[in-house]
């Protein structure tokens, strides 16, 4: 079982600053979790530092502390729902548990899952590192055993993935990415390997990340897409062919994925975001490409965002016309990120047509002769050129997160007008109290009922 710790940039940031002092530092982290057969991931939600008064030793290389500098961290974790790890940091050596901090998780084990209510304990230690956020190490103690945490995914302005110092990644990138790896570096493209990737839709934008995802060496992608492969899609969906018609998209795009990146492990879910089973799937993606049209997907993933620190890079194009004459070429790549506004609060999502998506066709049918449901279905032109433009800028958009190549701070959404030659960037205040502002306390919620603070179908 891999197991990943997220974190948004603040609280990863607050590690690093903390792994840079000359004295050890202690600490507990609260998280919210996410698990499966094969993955568990800690979600930081909040970290409460031992307050000053409570060190009896604090030095460069050992500390000792009260019982009182955890005990309120732990009526937090049991008043929030949260689990509880134990870190602390070694300022100037290998961080890796010595013999003496083994005998203090030993001690702290029972002390924490009593407390907390909860059957988990985790540790961690950090150290300062010459290039990067930081280093570390982790365990986290399970009834079946114990188990390494072998990442940590940190993500708002930047994305930074590290791997824990005792699983170290030292193989090189194969020569078959040597021109991107003298355009970025080899530690981006062994990021990238390392990833795991899931776009939802597989259209013509779609379909036009996943070549360039799978060209880049992307090393895990998981493709999600309800729909089967219509002849007027062959225009567009890159890797069909007439004799794909009446498959399923997403299976196309698989068997394409195979052929042109062998390398890369690929899965693909004939489904909807908004079917509960595939978002929770999509639940455990480190990066996820939004890349269908409608507005009841678009609202499961601004909330997997925030509830599971998952940054989303959500894409639209809309072309205008009359008459058969192109009017408007317009498109939009929008970053999700913990302390980002989601999609609502940039108006992005039209809550009435996302109401109506997740309608039966018998009840929408009947809605709308009622007048209390919009019309859907409606087809709107698209262009090849159009939509790989707007993956291109959309694939961008992740290669400069990991590369930090553009401005500080980084905007959160592109608008593109190809009418006009005009690209622009947009920022917007997040609304307070919504789900994806922190004061809401929902950011790394993770595995809670109700699922993502929703009402699911069942039918």
């Amino acid at each position: 079982m891999t197991v990943t710790l997220k974190l948004p940039d603040s609280l990863a940031r607050d590690l690093a600053e903390k792994a840079r002092l000359s004295v050890e530092t202690a600490g507990v982290l609260l998280v919210g979790i996410a698990q499966s057969e094969d993955d568990l991931q800690l979600l930081g939600r909040e970290v409460h530092w031992v307050p000053d008064d409570q060190y009896i030793v604090r030095e460069g290389d050992r500390l000792s502390i009260r019982s009182g500098g955890y005990t309120r961290a732990l009526k937090r974790a049991d008043e929030i729902g949260a689990l509880a790890v134990w870190l602390h940091t070694h300022p100037g050596g290998w961080p890796i548990n010595s013999v003496y901090d083994d005998e203090v998780d030993t001690q702290l084990r029972d002390v924490f899952t009593i407390r907390t209510g909860q059957d988990f304990f985790g540790s961690l230690v950090f150290s300062p590192a010459e290039a990067g956020l930081f280093q570390f190490s982790g365990r986290v103690y399970l009834d079946h055993g114990v188990l390494p945490v072998s990442r940590v995914w940190a993500v708002g302005p930047r994305f930074r993935l590290i791997s824990s110092v005792d699983s170290p990644e030292t193989d090189q990138a194969p020569t078959l990415y040597d021109r991107q790896v003298r355009a970025f570096g080899g530690e981006i493209q062994k990021v990238l390997r390392r990833l795991r990737v899931a776009v939802v839709g597989a259209g013509g934008t779609g379909s036009a990340v996943v070549e360039q995802l799978a060209r880049l060496g992307v090393g895990n992608l998981l493709l999600v897409d309800p729909d089967e492969l219509e002849d007027t899609n062959l225009t567009r969906v890159y890797g069909s062919s007439p004799a794909d018609i009446d498959e399923p998209k997403a299976e196309v795009l698989e068997r394409h994925v195979r052929t042109i990146a062998p390398g890369v492990a690929v899965e693909s879910i004939v489904g909807r975001s908004t079917d509960r089973p595939v978002a929770t799937t999509l639940a455990h993606a480190d990066l996820i490409f939004g890349c269908s049209d409608d507005n009841a997907g678009r609202l499961v993933l601004s909330r997997l965002s925030s509830y599971y620190l998952i940054p989303v890079i959500d894409c639209g194009v809309l072309l205008s016309s009359r008459d058969g004459t192109l009017l408007g070429i317009d498109g939009r790549v929008t970053v999700l990120a913990p302390g980002y506004p989601c999609l609502i609060c940039r108006n992005r999502i039209d809550l009435a047509r996302a109401a109506a998506e997740q309608l039966s066709p018998e009840e929408r049918r009947q809605r709308q002769d009622e007048g209390y449901a919009p019309e859907l279905g409606r087809i709107e032109p698209s262009v090849v050129t159009y939509t790989s433009l707007v993956a291109s800028l959309a694939v961008a958009e992740l290669i400069e997160r990991l590369a930090g190549y553009g401005p500080t701070p980084a905007p959160s959404e592109l608008l593109m007008r190809a009418h006009e030659r005009e690209i622009s960037t947009n920022a917007t205040k997040l609304t307070p109290g919504h789900f994806c502002d922190p004061i809401a306390g929902q950011i790394g919620g993770g595995d809670q009922e109700p699922f993502l603070g929703m009402v699911w179908r069942t039918g």
